[in-house]
């Protein structure tokens, strides 16, 4: 997926390059940061926590340094199950192995969870707290006190409010993490925003729509593959089965007379005719593999590790 050609940008004398993880409890607002950095959906979002499963690159390439962002599940304390160490393992190891972390937290509180993912980033990795959602904090009085609690928690290499859904003060911290980057070619074509195919996007749409439509559990025992990728000319064809745990979630998932899984179908559709910039085809089918989210063989062949 690219975008439009940019000039040559790697000949700056300070050109700067790394990665970026987006760290930090569900429901923060990583992806939608993300989304915000790069311009485009490439992070799914919702309202339930621990959306984002996978980790996602995001490139954004400007004249004097291109970021490497990199959004990861959100750790969670709450399940224990296989699939969700595998996420909270993605989690740490993303903010390992960064050059630089964003620990995003949600203004105006400091949760234990958000502490426990702290802890586990090295002392020697250059951390910045981004607070978000300043937009909802409407006792603009409480913003600063926050703030100077938030600096106790670490030696951050800066604290930055933002709020990830109206743009508020992006423009800044991304001039933060540029001056926090180490000096380096960039990493990728200028024109390249992800790493990531059409088929990871393809699978990702629909896991989004079935997270907004679904209740509060069943999505988690909800997993998307793509069983065929087929390009016809100008047209996608894209046919994908969606995993649930049980027999008695197929039906739910179906709804009456079909009419959810024309839905979710629906909109996931719609969204990836706008994100591949042409038609797409694409067919649902419901299968169950019991126990899947405790089973180790059957997560890798999902993809986690």
């Amino acid at each position: 997926m690219t975008t439009p050609e940019k000039p040559a940008t790697t000949a700056a004398v300070d050109f700067r390059c790394g990665t970026v993880s987006i760290t930090g409890r569900p429901n923060t607002g990583k992806s939608s940061l993300l989304n915000r950095f790069i311009g485009q959906k490439l992070s799914i979002v919702s309202r339930k926590a621990q959306t984002t499963r996978h980790l996602v690159r995001g490139i954004l390439t400007a004249p004097d340094c291109q970021y490497v962002f990199v959004d990861s599940p959100g750790f969670q304390t709450r399940h224990d199950n296989v699939l969700n160490k595998s996420l909270n393992r993605r989690a740490t190891e993303a903010a390992r192995d960064a050059d630089v972390v964003l620990w995003v937290i949600e203004s105006p509180k400091v949760y234990e969870a958000d502490r426990a993912l702290l802890a586990r980033i090295p002392a020697g990795r250059k951390v910045i707290a981004v607070a978000n959602k300043v937009d909802l904090v409407k006792e603009r009085e409480r913003l600063l006190p926050f703030l100077e609690r938030v600096a106790k928690e670490r030696a951050f290499h800066a604290i930055v409010p933002v709020s990830a859904k109206s743009g508020k003060n992006a423009q800044e911290l991304l001039r933060v993490i540029r001056n926090a980057l180490p000096r380096a070619e960039a990493m990728y074509p200028e024109d390249q925003i992800t790493d990531r195919d059409e088929r990871f996007f393809a699978s990702e749409l629909v896991r989004e729509k079935l997270f907004r439509e679904l209740g509060d559990e069943l999505p988690y025992s909800c997993e998307v593959a793509i069983d065929s990728f087929k390009e016809e000319g100008a047209l996608r064809r894209i046919e994908a089965t969606i995993w649930v745990d049980r027999e008695s979630h197929k039906p739910i998932v179906i709804g009456d007379k079909g009419e959810r899984l024309k839905r979710v179908g629906t909109a996931a559709r719609k969204d990836m005719e706008q994100l591949f910039d042409g038609k797409v085809y694409l067919g649902l089918w419901v299968k169950v593999k019991r126990g899947w989210t405790d089973d180790a063989r059957a997560l890798r062949t999902f993809g986690y590790s």
